[in-house]
């Protein structure tokens, strides 16, 4: 057992001294490892494995740089070691082009592919000091999505340095290496990043009643299976994906006509609130009978303006728990 987790009254004073110190750091590195793995499940568990490794070595820690950096050292090298038997977590869109037309015939469901993995906000921590980029690209679907497509060193590099704003010193001791290398390996990052497309969600969320608003709407159209009305909350080039399913759909009539004609039925659905990757989101449950609603994933929506850009429905009901809502709901 992690014995940082459950000190009790027999713990040794070091327990109590790096609990009492590290454990503020928690919701950050959890951050921290989702930008490097791209899955919430295998963020937290390094994350475990940092505190582990660190609460071993505290005797031997000599302060000569931050805890906070020191525990970010440990985080980052246990991430690189875990993406060296792990390949990138794609959504459907980083795999093939979009449909524009609903007719089309559906790929199967892609259980062999390990998928990207949307984050709780309540997980990331309203502390984190990266709470400007956390609000806009740190943990957004889109720059999450893009940082797959580099290298897993391109990854640490840039996340330490742009999203965390540690110095180039303090990546370069993190990482065993040079300035120059870090340097070297950031402009690479950044020159990877510019091709793969732009990750900058520069679009502001509507104002509080605004946003309010159209999310409620939204959760009255879909579960009611109004078409009309959540065409309405749809931009013209809004997109939808649903991993783990590859094919998805681009434009107001393919979303709108794949929504209609194969997903929404009266009372199918129940949507509970939440917030994931810094933007509004929804637990989904899908009615199975007798009054009774079974988990069935979590739909992030990306917005711009007051209107919905991007549906990302992950339909795994395995995340579910991880937002801490339970597997079934009743009537």
């Amino acid at each position: 057992m992690d014995r940082t987790a459950s000190l009790g009254e027999s713990a040794m004073p070091q327990d109590v001294e790096f609990a009492a110190l590290a454990e503020q750091f928690r919701p950050e590195l959890i951050a921290h490892c989702y930008r490097m793995l791209g899955s919430i499940h295998d963020a937290e568990d390094l994350v475990q494995e940092t505190y582990l490794r660190a609460w071993r070595g505290f005797d031997r820690f000599e302060g000569r740089s931050s805890l906070r950096r020191w525990l970010y050292k440990i985080a980052t090298r246990a991430c690189l070691t875990a993406l060296d038997t792990r390949s990138r977590r794609p959504l459907p869109s980083g795999l093939g082009a979009p449909s524009d037309d609903h007719r089309v015939a559906m790929a199967p469901r892609e259980p062999s592919v390990a998928w990207l993995q949307p984050v709780p906000d309540a997980l990331v921590g309203a502390d984190d000091p990266a709470a400007i980029a956390v609000r806009r690209t740190g943990v957004r679907l889109a720059f999450i999505a893009a940082l797959q497509f580099l290298s897993a060193r391109q990854r640490a590099v840039l996340t330490l340095r742009d999203v965390l704003a540690f110095r180039t010193a303090e990546v370069a001791e993190m990482l065993d290496t040079t300035t120059a290398a870090v340097d070297s390996v950031l402009r690479r990052a950044r020159a990877r990043l510019a091709e793969v497309g732009p990750v900058e969600d520069d679009q502001a969320e509507p104002h509080e009643e605004t946003l309010r608003t159209l999310l409620d709407d939204y959760v009255d159209a879909f579960t009611r299976a109004d078409v009309d009305a959540l065409v309405g909350l749809l931009r013209a080039d809004v997109e939808m994906e649903m991993p783990p399913i590859p094919t998805w759909f681009t434009g107001r009539p393919a979303v709108a006509g794949f929504l209609a004609g194969r997903v929404l039925r009266r009372d199918l659905w129940r949507m509970v609130p939440t917030r994931a990757n810094g933007q509004p989101a929804f637990v989904v449950y899908q009615h199975t009978g007798k009054g009774h609603y079974e988990a069935y994933g979590v739909q992030v929506l990306t917005l711009i303006g007051d209107r919905i850009a991007r549906i990302t429905a992950f339909n795994d009901p395995n995340l579910v728990p991880t937002f801490g809502l339970t597997s079934a709901l009743a009537n």
